[in-house]
């Protein structure tokens, strides 16, 4: 016992048994489904954890609201009022068109598609390096949801769900290495996908060849492809295009339209049955 574990044990061996753990561990994991199951068990065995590390952020917030002042609830109420007035003549403009968009439709013998199911889930922790963009959300396989499912905030698309415990989940983050968003280009429905390269405010086009009609300020959406993200969601601005003759592809660059640095609410979506349907 003590030649096993003393330090008669040469490095290059402890090494060797390490290595071989460690690709037993990587080829369970991929064939068999015990390591799915050993992932839930972990978030949900962390889970009280990470609602306590978030305790005293909530205790903060709760404090900082009792210290607003009377002229600042004032000032804020006023711009909501203002915000209200502008939503409502919206409103107004969308009934209108919704009237007029059944009305085409009827007449062209189309139904009109269902409304996403959704749920709004708040941000635990995040976790962020230069090799991977995720957090944690409150949300988990008791609330219906799964890993895949589409993830966004009030500006546009933040990623998709991954390792899904019973009460709390991870998001992987659209800047993600790992990632790719299926998106068009608005303003001439050109498809293209959208990667991580590990920026919180960065992504890039891949593959974009020198002929392609792309400009900067250019709005990505959604294109609905894949089969994770519903189409028409805002997802990122061109900012920036070198097309160098001597490389294969033009370098297109673009920046993230919601704020992925300060989400705190998230909302995560189900697809349409019709459009997966379609899709397959």
């Amino acid at each position: 016992m003590k030649l096993m574990f003393g330090r008669a044990i040469s490095l290059q061996l402890r090494l060797f048994v390490a290595v071989v753990l460690s690709v037993m561990l990587i080829v369970g994991d991929r064939y068999t489904q015990g390591g799915t199951t050993v992932r839930t068990s972990l978030n949900t065995l962390v889970s009280p954890l990470l609602y306590l590390a978030n305790l005293p952020y909530e205790v903060f917030s709760l404090g900082a609201k009792s210290l607003h002042t009377r002229d600042q609830l004032l000032t804020e109420n006023e711009a909501l009022k203002k915000k209200q007035l502008l939503q409502s003549e919206q409103l107004q403009q969308y009934q209108f068109l919704n009237k007029e968009n059944q009305k085409l439709r009827a007449l062209l013998g189309s139904s009109a598609k269902h409304s996403n199911r959704k749920i709004i889930a708040q941000v635990l922790s995040v976790h962020s390096n230069p090799y991977s963009h995720q957090v944690v959300i409150n949300r988990g396989t008791i609330d219906g949801i799964s890993e895949g499912q589409a993830v966004i905030d009030e500006m546009g698309v933040v990623g998709q769900l991954t390792k899904v415990g019973s009460t709390t989940s991870r998001v992987l983050l659209m800047t993600d290495t790992t990632h790719a968003t299926p998106v068009r280009i608005l303003r001439n429905d050109v498809r293209t996908v959208v990667e991580g390269i590990g920026k919180i405010n960065s992504v890039k086009l891949s593959h974009v060849p020198h002929s392609l009609d792309v400009r900067i300020g250019d709005v990505l959406v959604t294109s609905g492809l894949g089969g994770t993200f519903p189409e028409g969601y805002p997802v990122a601005v061109v900012t920036e295009i070198n097309r160098d003759e001597g490389q294969p592809f033009a370098q297109v660059y673009a920046e993230p339209i919601a704020q992925l640095d300060r989400i705190r609410l998230l909302v995560v979506l189900w697809r349409n049955q019709q459009e997966t349907i379609s899709n397959e």
